[in-house]
């Protein structure tokens, strides 16, 4: 019935299939690099929590996503954003709180969204965009159409009371949601085994009827067929499904965070032999997909596509004071406040 381990088959993929998945990995692991440098240069305020290792979840699930599908994570999102289409030029001048940005600069890291791209965030409450992707999902089937929304949470918050409130509802009303646990290992660093009771996070679902599965969330390509599995069920009308995907970020959870919790050679170790996107030049080179030429080719038009994003984020003026006053639900300003 409702929890299972992933027995989904890798898909076979084209030569270009695979090369854009490593393109797309590699475009998040560049750009965070880069975030994380102007954090360290000041031009990034606030909280900064990067990606990098986790590329090939968010990578492989838009593999599987149609156009009208909708998508909400919490606030480690830049990859989520460049994933699904977003320009990093308004990325990274919304990092660095800028007109630019996405938000206007009034979001930064953690707040910013894309209706035209349907991201809707960046939610800097752990645990709190769960519930509103149910709600995104109810929308869609409300309307009747066979959209799916991807709902992005991490292990941490998979212990939070507002995430089983919410699988009741969307077992019970048979929403199209995918709930995707990113299971980084740490949350915000205390180990799993330290914080969760249950080793296997997706067979929570159970409790509510809800199919999951674990996924090796190292693999682009084992993400990508578990993400068919989940997203032909969502489509066809038998409601939500869970997929624990099992990932490991390099860097602490924020920028602030030295990450003393666990050992270098422990994230040395993932590096040298789990690494997501060394896995997949690995593929790529062996089945005589693509040359090392080919490769430093795309490795260096990534690089310039995020070095034009930083030097537009930092030519890109800050928000005017009157910026204030945009974006806001009330119809008029009392006058008050002024």
């Amino acid at each position: 019935m409702a929890a299972r381990k992933s027995t989904a088959k890798k898909p076979n993929v084209s030569a270009e299939e695979l090369t854009a998945y490593y393109r797309d990995m590699l475009l998040i692991r560049r750009f965070e690099e880069k975030a994380g440098q102007l954090y360290g240069m000041g031009l990034i305020g606030g909280f900064c929590h990067l990606y990098i290792g986790q590329e090939a979840v968010v990578v492989g699930l838009e593999a599987t996503a149609k156009e009208g599908d909708s998508r909400i994570t919490t606030y480690r999102d830049h990859g989520h954003m460049l994933a699904c289409g977003m320009d990093p030029k308004g990325v990274m001048a919304e990092l660095t709180g800028r007109e630019g940005g996405y938000s206007k600069g009034k979001g930064g890291s953690m707040h910013m969204f894309s209706k035209e791209k349907k991201f809707y965030g960046g939610h800097g409450i752990v645990g709190a965009n769960v519930p509103l992707g149910a709600g995104l999902a109810f929308a869609d089937k409300y309307k009747g159409n066979d959209n799916v929304t991807f709902t992005y949470f991490g292990d941490g918050a998979a212990n939070q009371g507002q995430v089983y409130e919410t699988f009741n509802m969307a077992a019970l009303w048979e929403l199209p949601c995918i709930f995707v646990i990113e299971n980084n290992q740490y949350a915000m660093g205390t180990a799993q085994q330290r914080s969760t009771s249950s080793a296997e996070i997706w067979e929570r679902g159970k409790a509510f009827g809800i199919p999951g599965e674990a996924v090796d969330g190292m693999d682009v390509l084992a993400v990508k067929a578990a993400g068919e599995t989940a997203v032909k069920h969502c489509r066809a009308g038998k409601g939500p499904y869970i997929l624990e995907i099992k990932t490991y970020r390099y860097r602490g959870h924020s920028m602030s965070d030295p990450a003393k919790y666990r050992t270098r050679e422990e994230v040395q170790k993932m590096r040298d032999e789990r690494d997501c996107i060394e896995s997949v030049r690995k593929m790529l080179l062996t089945g005589d997909h693509a040359t090392e030429e080919d490769l430093k080719a795309i490795d260096k038009e990534i690089k310039g596509i995020v070095n034009e994003s930083a030097e537009f984020a930092k030519e890109s003026p800050e928000p005017a004071l009157d910026e204030l006053w945009t974006d806001i639900y009330a119809d008029e300003i009392p006058q008050e406040a002024v």
